[in-house]
């Protein structure tokens, strides 16, 4: 058994990779700069977790993804794995130490966001670290070309002149040819080697559907279809409302999205990890890092923004492997929604201005002050306390970020830690000197093992049962000590959180570049146009447009998409379907004839087998009737 198989079954109780995988880990551990597109749920965290174990020192994984890369430490932590992330809302304090604990501690993964990639404080304590790798997750980000462009990606291969002859690997679950190129030259990987797998998922059941009524069409799949599901929408408001509807129909639901308390969140993704809810109703976040593999059904409930994001959506159905559905419900206001989101995208120059200014003076940021600060930020309070408007906000921030002049993440829980900033000997005469505290220091000497070197995560209302004493009075002497340079203590915060990249400037003076926002403008028209084209086609497999999109030939259609069974009706091979569909074509260019005349004209064929494309033509607007009942094709 090879090394990295042995890696495998010791932490994660696998006797064997996925496809792809092996050879991926066998790149990364040859030392080679490495591409990875695996497709979402295809293990991309275990391409580079298993070559980092099986050498010395420490891998670095960069990450734009907060609750990705809590839950990634989190699960490395539970294989006994030494793993740490730097997220928004930690102290200056809190990463000093962090980063003393990567070159010192024999951690194996630290996590970071790409904001922190050009702090002097980062940058001087990675030329101290042994790194064996270096992992660019969601890789897409660092090229224009993609969905999700994030200007601190770009300060990555900046970091590489400090390691050299560190091997780089780039993971990611989309991206189109163009953007696989962008990533290669952004990171300036050399000769890297490339590993995509097929984009194709053969057991996912594809289909956008028309509905005037599409509260009644959710509910006839979720009628049909059993099992689990996911119901998308766009805004916190349509969740609870699409959940009471579902459960008034006697389909149990629950509705999750960013706004609720971090305690409710958990409780209904647990509920529906465990099946006890059946469909969640969510906005476009959830989903992020889970691994369920048994969600039946997807639905598209309102479209997302490009098809990058609807793919890695529909894809978190059915990674058992087994027969799952992908729907998008749409009718001609959904299509109109999606045009205006896309025009609107983009607000005006002064429009950032007034966000910007009015975003500083909210956070009290003083001018020339503020650069890596970490700012806990509710857009909605925010909003309102400026009469904006939510979603403008959230456009505003995007080219500010874009910009980087800051860096909006999503809601980041950081419990509440404390680290002793004295140590054990001055602990100890302290003690002796303030009986008062005596006992509750005791008591978290016992229950947190390595203080004095980190800061460790507390739950206040534990500490208050072991010591045998209320709530408050918990809470008040951790203040008090931390009043007396004893601990530090930070107290638990659930919130999105804002981080300025540059020193707070007058809005005047902002550097807004035309070509930027123009060019953000026509990207996400062309993005909604190319997901419209997508969801109102119905002449071909939708498997196909997904693989087109993703410069993925493939020559057989899926046989089981919307389109797909409506043309498995007809009983014909693809080759016969489209030898009568192009001779019809011809017959009827520039002419009107009647059904019976066209028929007779394609008499080279079985006229049964001519009638049914004929009337397949008919109803998906390839070719239409007038008055007269004559045919003639679709201008």
């Amino acid at each position: 058994m090879s090394i990295q198989s042995e890696i495998l079954k010791e932490y994660w109780g696998y006797s064997a990779f996925r496809p792809l995988q092996e050879d991926i880990i066998h790149s990364a551990m040859e030392g080679i700069d490495t591409l990875a597109l695996l497709p979402t749920g295809g293990g991309k965290s275990v391409c580079y977790q298993v070559p980092a174990l099986t050498k010395e020192g420490i891998c670095i994984v960069i990450s734009p993804l907060i609750a990705l890369m809590k839950d990634q430490v989190e699960n490395l932590r539970k294989r006994n794995i030494k793993a740490m992330a730097l997220v928004s809302g930690m102290t200056y304090r809190e990463i000093d130490i962090a980063l003393d604990n990567c070159v010192y501690g024999n951690y194996k993964f630290l996590y970071v966001s790409p904001e922190r990639l050009a702090s002097d404080l980062f940058i001087e304590r990675i030329k101290k670290m042994n790194i064996n790798l270096l992992a660019v997750d969601e890789a897409h980000c660092i090229s224009q070309w993609g969905h999700d462009f994030r200007p601190p990606y770009r300060k990555i291969a900046e970091i590489r002149q400090y390691i050299p002859k560190v091997p780089v690997i780039a993971l990611t679950a989309t991206a189109t040819a163009e953007v696989r190129l962008d990533i290669i030259r952004q990171l300036e990987l050399e000769k890297p080697n490339i590993f995509t797998a097929s984009f194709a998922r053969t057991n996912l059941t594809y289909a956008a559907i028309h509905a005037e009524n599409k509260l009644q069409r959710m509910e006839k799949i979720f009628r049909n279809v059993q099992g689990c599901g996911i119901v998308y929408v766009r805004n916190r408001r349509r969740t609870q409302e699409i959940s009471d509807w579902l459960n008034k129909n006697k389909i149990n639901a629950s509705f999750y999205h960013a706004g609720l308390p971090r305690e409710v969140r958990n409780s209904r993704q647990d509920d529906w990890m465990n099946n006890t809810t059946r469909v969640i109703v969510a906005t476009n976040a959830f989903g992020m890092g889970i691994d369920k593999p048994d969600v039946r059904i997807v639905v598209h409930y309102d479209l997302p923004d490009n098809i990058e994001s609807y793919y890695q959506e529909a894809g978190r159905g059915g990674r058992d492997g087994k027969l799952a559905y992908a729907v998008a419900l749409y009718n001609q206001s959904d299509l109109l929604e999606l045009t205006e989101r896309a025009e609107n995208a983009v607000p005006k120059k002064e429009e950032i201005v007034r966000v910007y200014n009015a975003l500083c003076n909210y956070l009290q940021v003083a001018f020339q002050s503020g650069m890596g600060e970490s700012y806990a930020f509710d857009i909605t309070k925010f909003s309102a306390a400026y009469l904006l408007q939510p979603i403008q906000t959230l456009n505003c921030l995007k080219i500010l970020e874009l910009e980087n002049y800051l860096s909006f993440t999503e809601n980041v829980y950081l419990p509440s830690r404390i680290h002793f900033e004295i140590q054990s000997k001055e602990l100890y005469n302290f003690q002796v000197a303030n009986v008062y505290f005596d006992h509750v220091i005791k008591t978290i000497l016992r229950s947190c093992e390595g203080i004095f070197d980190r800061y460790i995560d507390i739950h206040e209302s534990d500490l208050a049962k072991k010591a045998n004493i209320s709530l408050d009075d918990l809470i008040n002497q951790l203040k008090q000590l931390q009043q007396l340079n004893v601990i530090t203590y930070q107290p638990k915060t659930d919130q999105p959180q804002v981080v300025f990249t540059q020193p707070r400037v007058d809005g005047k003076d902002l550097l807004l570049r035309k070509e930027l926002i123009q060019d953000r403008q026509q990207r996400f028209k062309l993005n909604a146009e190319k997901l419209k084209r997508y969801i109102v086609d119905k002449n071909h497999c939708r498997s196909l447009m997904l693989l087109e999109y993703f410069d993925e030939r493939a020559e057989q259609r899926c046989g089981t998409c919307d389109y797909c069974r409506q043309r498995n009706k007809l009983e014909l091979s693809d080759y016969e379907f489209n030898t009568i569909a192009n001779k019809i074509k011809l017959i009827l260019n520039g002419q009107l004839l009647s059904p019976d005349e066209l028929c007779r004209k394609t008499d080279v064929f079985n006229q049964q087998k001519a009638t049914r494309v004929m009337q397949w033509m008919l109803d998906n607007n390839l070719i239409q009737t007038n008055s007269f009942g004559q045919l003639s094709l679709v201008e």
